[in-house]
Protein backbone atom coordinates (compact mmCIF):
# COMPACT_ATOMS: atom_id res chain seq x y z
CA UNK A 1 0.00 0.00 0.00
CA UNK A 2 1.28 3.31 -1.03
CA UNK A 3 1.12 6.63 0.94
CA UNK A 4 0.26 10.11 -0.47
CA UNK A 5 2.36 12.85 0.33
CA UNK A 6 0.12 14.98 2.98
CA UNK A 7 0.32 19.00 1.73
CA UNK A 8 -1.27 21.56 4.00
CA UNK A 9 -2.71 24.57 2.72
CA UNK A 10 -0.81 28.43 3.98
CA UNK A 11 -4.48 28.55 5.62
CA UNK A 12 -4.11 25.14 7.59
CA UNK A 13 -0.14 25.57 8.40
CA UNK A 14 -2.22 29.38 10.02
CA UNK A 15 -4.75 27.39 11.70
CA UNK A 16 -2.13 25.13 13.78
CA UNK A 17 0.18 27.71 14.46
CA UNK A 18 -2.74 29.91 16.29
CA UNK A 19 -3.74 26.98 18.31
CA UNK A 20 -0.22 26.52 19.36
CA UNK A 21 0.17 29.86 20.08
CA UNK A 22 -2.52 29.85 21.94
CA UNK A 23 -2.11 26.88 23.97
CA UNK A 24 1.61 28.61 24.97
CA UNK A 25 0.44 32.26 25.53
CA UNK A 26 -3.39 32.35 26.41
CA UNK A 27 -3.43 28.91 28.33
CA UNK A 28 -0.41 30.22 30.63
CA UNK A 29 1.79 27.95 32.39
CA UNK A 30 2.21 23.78 31.83
CA UNK A 31 0.15 24.30 28.47
CA UNK A 32 3.74 23.60 26.47
CA UNK A 33 2.79 19.76 27.02
CA UNK A 34 -0.79 20.99 25.63
CA UNK A 35 0.33 22.35 22.32
CA UNK A 36 2.56 19.13 22.14
CA UNK A 37 0.22 17.15 22.19
CA UNK A 38 -2.11 18.85 19.59
CA UNK A 39 0.81 18.99 17.19
CA UNK A 40 1.79 14.93 17.31
CA UNK A 41 -2.29 14.47 16.94
CA UNK A 42 -2.04 16.19 14.00
CA UNK A 43 1.05 14.24 12.60
CA UNK A 44 -0.54 10.74 13.97
CA UNK A 45 -3.85 12.02 11.86
CA UNK A 46 -1.48 13.26 8.64
CA UNK A 47 -0.07 10.01 8.63
CA UNK A 48 -3.23 7.78 9.00
CA UNK A 49 -4.75 10.16 6.20
CA UNK A 50 -1.61 9.76 3.78
CA UNK A 51 -2.41 5.82 4.02
CA UNK A 52 -6.24 5.73 3.69
CA UNK A 53 -7.64 9.14 2.89
CA UNK A 54 -10.81 7.50 1.18
CA UNK A 55 -11.83 6.04 3.99
CA UNK A 56 -11.34 8.33 6.87
CA UNK A 57 -13.20 10.95 7.42
CA UNK A 58 -17.07 12.39 6.68
CA UNK A 59 -18.12 14.25 4.33
CA UNK A 60 -20.80 16.02 5.80
CA UNK A 61 -19.29 19.85 4.97
CA UNK A 62 -19.08 18.74 1.65
CA UNK A 63 -22.67 18.55 0.71
CA UNK A 64 -23.07 21.22 3.41
CA UNK A 65 -20.85 23.92 1.28
CA UNK A 66 -21.49 22.13 -2.02
CA UNK A 67 -17.76 21.45 -2.35
CA UNK A 68 -17.20 17.66 -3.57
CA UNK A 69 -14.37 15.63 -1.89
CA UNK A 70 -14.20 17.72 1.21
CA UNK A 71 -14.15 15.10 4.16
CA UNK A 72 -13.23 16.09 7.86
CA UNK A 73 -12.20 13.91 10.57
CA UNK A 74 -11.96 15.02 14.38
CA UNK A 75 -8.61 14.94 16.56
CA UNK A 76 -8.86 12.11 19.80
CA UNK A 77 -8.08 14.61 22.40
CA UNK A 78 -8.10 18.47 20.98
CA UNK A 79 -12.09 19.88 19.98
CA UNK A 80 -10.47 20.22 16.16
CA UNK A 81 -11.44 18.76 12.69
CA UNK A 82 -9.30 18.59 9.97
CA UNK A 83 -10.45 19.30 6.36
CA UNK A 84 -9.15 17.43 3.55
CA UNK A 85 -10.00 16.58 -0.23
CA UNK A 86 -7.91 13.69 -1.20
CA UNK A 87 -6.04 14.50 -4.99
CA UNK A 88 -5.13 11.98 -7.31
CA UNK A 89 -1.60 12.74 -6.55
CA UNK A 90 -1.66 13.76 -2.71
CA UNK A 91 -4.33 14.94 0.20
CA UNK A 92 -4.76 18.55 0.41
CA UNK A 93 -5.15 19.32 3.75
CA UNK A 94 -7.83 22.86 3.85
CA UNK A 95 -7.69 23.95 6.86
CA UNK A 96 -7.66 22.58 10.65
CA UNK A 97 -10.59 24.37 12.71
CA UNK A 98 -11.50 24.08 16.30
CA UNK A 99 -15.06 22.10 16.41
CA UNK A 100 -16.40 25.02 18.57
CA UNK A 101 -16.21 27.49 15.92
CA UNK A 102 -18.79 28.37 13.21
CA UNK A 103 -17.36 25.99 10.66
CA UNK A 104 -19.24 27.07 7.48
CA UNK A 105 -18.18 30.56 7.90
CA UNK A 106 -14.91 29.64 8.35
CA UNK A 107 -14.47 27.28 5.56
CA UNK A 108 -15.88 29.82 3.40
CA UNK A 109 -12.99 32.35 3.35
CA UNK A 110 -11.86 33.65 0.01
CA UNK A 111 -8.35 32.66 1.60
CA UNK A 112 -9.04 29.28 2.02
CA UNK A 113 -7.88 27.88 -1.21
CA UNK A 114 -8.16 24.65 -2.24
CA UNK A 115 -4.74 22.54 -3.48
Amino acid sequence: MSSKPVIPTRMAQQDVENEVTYYLVDKGSGSEQAALGFIAEIEKLYERLAKHPHVVGSPRYAYELDIPGLRSWPLERYPHLIFYIERETHVGIWRVLNGMRDIPAWLTTDDSKLQ
